[in-house]
């Protein structure tokens, strides 16, 4: 893990597109503000790890396919 040591409106650059900037500093945390492409999703941790989760329920294994086509055969 690398540490910075940042005052507030000072910034660290990540790679050559994102800027993350120390807004404020106070009591209750650290507001930071993020420059980045649109190509590049930025979220909260818990948000991250709430659509990791909902894209791992969604996965289809390879045993749920072959059950839904047998499914479906049996279906026509």
């Amino acid at each position: 893990m690398l540490v910075f040591t940042r005052r507030k409106h000072e910034a660290i650059m990540i790679g050559d597109g994102v800027e993350v900037r120390i807004l404020r500093v106070g009591k209750e945390g650290v507001r930071l503000g993020i420059v980045a492409p649109p190509e590049v999703r930025v979220h909260r941790r818990e948000i991250y790890d709430q659509i990791r989760d909902a894209n791992q329920s969604a996965v289809v294994t390879p045993g749920q396919f072959t059950q839904l086509a047998d499914r479906l055969k049996k279906a026509k």
